[in-house]
């Protein structure tokens, strides 16, 4: 198929990136229609804001632009999800289950239904295909601070071979200054840093708003089991959270554990922070088949951390457990674990657990 015949079908936002995005895809041929995704009630959210901005954006560009109402599928797959991994006591990572479900799960499915041959984003990721390894790989960015690899470790083999990341290979500032010269409206819009659901960032409040629930105090406790003093809500609280807690204790303490069934908020000193040991579920593997044996890399257990030296050893049941040469401070469950080999995605999962010696496993 020649080139000029293929489809692209582009999540536009309305924000710079993903414009240039589009341009660039434009650029190299592709007959381009773009997407706004709408996931919440317009009074909950930006909703015809967000949409205007893609619908302009869009028209300077000279292409199409749909609203595709993704709203049910939103409270479904992400936002109860949010809401029951808090209210368990772990700490979601909202962006991967959207990247997951809606913008490589349905936007795939209406390329496809449109006859168009994939979905592109303005993800700074890069993707390639390896002949040797019959694989399709997943690359960090060229923009090192721009890098969005660690929420794009759930793509299959199947979603990256019709997923294109056009501004991977590209900084930040090349990015804007192209923006800029093609004269684009929003050349100058700042990215957006909140959870888009929670702009005030108060994702308790929007809990109960949600939910209809009301998230009750209770008892801090030290170490031992001794009530210190009384928390506004165990979902309110993070592991390694330091600030807020109200505290005074003659030292500096941080939330080292939570027990939900209780609505309790265990409190201790930094070193009570610090895992060794990591138990990964609901894995996807990209640059490797599943391991059967152990295999070293580098993992990260949160987005701005820097990666970490580890040792992935197979659990059974699909499961792995990460050992990390150097404990790591306040590894939260609910959140990715994203494995590197230099620039490449070997895989991914979910943090499930963590210990710090190998024989509290058991325990």
């Amino acid at each position: 198929m020649d080139i000029k015949e293929k489809g692209a079908l582009i999540a536009m936002s309305g924000g710079v990136d993903s414009t240039v995005a589009a341009y660039l895809m434009l650029k190299a041929g592709y007959r381009c229609l773009g997407v706004n995704m709408c996931l919440r009630p317009e009074k909950d959210g930006c909703t015809r804001r967000d949409a205007e901005d893609a619908s302009g954006a869009a028209a300077q560009l000279g292409i199409p632009c749909e609203v595709l109402s993704f709203t049910k599928d939103f409270q479904r797959q992400v936002i109860d999800k949010f809401i029951r991994v808090y209210e368990e006591g772990g700490t979601p990572n909202p962006c991967v289950d959207c990247n997951r479900c809606l913008k490589f799960g349905r936007l795939l499915q209406e390329a496809e239904a449109r006859g168009l041959d994939c979905v592109v984003t303005g993800h700074y990721a890069r993707i390639q295909y390896d002949e040797g390894r019959g694989r399709w790989l997943l690359k960090k960015a060229l923009d090192a601070g721009k890098d969005q690899s660690y929420v794009l470790y759930m793509l299959t083999q199947e979603q990256l071979a019709h997923v294109q990341f056009p501004l991977g290979g590209m900084e930040k500032r090349q990015v804007r200054a192209l923006a800029e010269t093609l004269g684009l409206a929003n050349a100058g819009r700042h990215d957006s840093q909140d959870i888009c659901f929670v702009p005030d960032g108060d994702y308790a409040a929007f809990m109960e708003r949600a939910s209809g629930k009301t998230y009750p105090a209770g008892d801090f406790l030290d170490r031992t089991g001794q009530v210190v003093g009384r928390h506004r809500g165990a979902v309110r609280y993070t592991l390694g959270q330091r600030k807020g807690l109200g505290l005074a204790m003659g030292a500096p303490v941080y939330v080292c554990g939570k027990d939900m069934a209780r609505n309790t908020v265990t409190v201790g000193p930094e070193e009570a922070l610090y895992s060794r040991f990591v138990r990964v579920e609901h894995l996807n593997w990209i640059s490797i088949p599943e391991p059967e044996d152990c295999v070293r890399v580098q993992a990260k257990l949160r987005y701005r951390q820097r990666e970490q030296w580890a040792m992935i050893r197979p659990a059974g049941d699909g499961a792995v457990v990460l050992e990390f040469d150097a404990p790591q401070r306040a590894v939260t469950p609910g959140q990715a674990a994203v494995f590197y080999d230099g620039d490449l995605v070997v895989g991914g999962g979910t943090i499930v657990s963590a210990w710090n010696r190998e024989e509290e496993a058991a325990e």
